[in-house]
């Protein structure tokens, strides 16, 4: 079936328009899912709130750019914890490589790097999760809007630039039904020496 060219350019345009400003991803309610980590980091960091007793004695880290351990120990008293959750190694590759080409995976991203980075500022590493989570996205619309939300993915992503893959992408979606990618994320505790 071919989709109906204004549809595209409709979806696109929806996309396009949505506002990107803020964390706030409640656009994506009924046209795009991501399925969650098992461990549940905002769980897990509310349960270990609950327990702190001093300012420093717990630091809370999600998907940082780059994590300074240098400080993080520096910071911690003896006996605290650092708690986060990072994007790891190949994150939307099905996504980028659609729209790009194949593309190399990010090597800083890999978890054995922070781990190595971690110990090497004095921390000891008290578990390392990773999990590979289903991403669902229902139109053409939620990609722009995704790619525009996080712009990182797809450098210098625009529609102009996409035009063609973002039409093949969505002649896929309505034929195959969503497009499946995959979010990388772990999590890391690491604990400074009491």
């Amino acid at each position: 079936m071919t989709p109906d060219p204004a549809s595209f350019d409709e979806l696109v345009a929806d996309g396009e328009g949505a506002p990107v400003e803020g964390w706030d991803f409640s656009w994506f309610e009924g046209r795009a899912r991501e399925e969650r980590t098992p461990w549940g980091y905002a769980l897990t960091a509310a349960e270990r709130l609950g327990t702190a007793e001093a300012a420093v004695d717990l630091v809370l880290s999600r998907h940082p750019v780059v994590t300074a351990w240098d400080e993080v120990a520096r910071l911690l008293v003896p006996g605290g914890t650092l708690l986060t959750q990072q994007v790891g190694p190949g994150t939307h590759r099905e996504l980028i490589d659609f729209l790009m080409g194949p593309q190399p995976v990010n090597p800083a991203r890999d978890p054995r790097h922070e781990v190595a980075a971690a110990t090497a500022a004095g921390l000891d590493v008290l578990d390392l999760q990773e999990a590979r989570c289903r991403v669902e996205l229902d139109d053409v619309g939620a990609v722009v809007h995704f790619l525009r939300k996080v712009p990182w993915t797809v450098p210098g992503f625009t529609v102009d630039a996409y035009r063609d893959r973002l039409r093949r992408l969505h002649e896929q979606i309505s034929r195959d039904g969503p497009f499946v990618s995959t979010s990388v994320r772990y999590l890391l505790e690491a604990r400074r020496a009491g």
